[in-house]
């Protein structure tokens, strides 16, 4: 009996493997990533203008009494060509949108922004991607809505596509 036990041990193992592999695959956890910052202030940070014809910004000016969203881009991004109208339509609804450049130069941003249009009231320029890290954004482009005491109340990773602008217009009017 003991040997016949043995013998089963290992098919018993391999169909318990088996059967956990299973589960995880019939109920995978969850995709979304979130956010360790939101409800807590944006960290701090100075950025310095990207572009000589818009001011640059930091953390002090995010709680300055009125909401903004903060979006992390660069001209190199082919995502962020793609989210440049959504974003532009963002604007046209009201909604103030700051630019953080990520690893980026004046010539290649003001070639950006003159194709693809620019909805950007200020640019800071991350030139070694510090204040990225600081707000724990693993690339571009990803946004940020805070609010006026300069708390971040939502966190976009990726492009903002058509299909986002309703939860992102949600998540800006509970901050208005």
């Amino acid at each position: 009996m003991t040997r016949k036990l043995l013998l089963a041990l290992p098919l018993l193992v391999f169909v318990l493997f088996v059967g956990a592999a299973l589960w995880r695959l019939a109920d995978p956890p969850s995709s979304t990533v979130a956010s360790k910052l939101v409800g807590k202030p944006v960290p701090p940070f100075a950025l310095k203008p990207a572009l000589p014809t818009k001011p640059g910004f930091g953390a002090a000016d995010l709680a300055g009494g009125q909401p903004r969203l903060v979006n992390l881009f660069a001209s190199w991004c082919v995502p962020c060509i793609a989210e440049a109208p959504v974003l532009a339509e963002l604007k046209a609804r009201g909604v103030a949108i700051d630019g953080i450049a990520i690893r980026d130069t004046a010539p290649d941003i003001t070639r950006f922004l003159s194709e693809q249009g620019d909805g950007y009231a200020r640019i800071g320029a991350d030139p070694n991607g510090q204040a990225q890290i600081a707000l724990g954004a693993s690339g571009v482009p990803e946004s940020f809505i805070v609010d006026g005491r300069g708390i971040i109340r939502y966190h976009h990773i990726g492009a903002v596509m058509p299909q986002d602008v309703p939860e992102v217009m949600a998540e800006w009017e509970k901050v208005r």
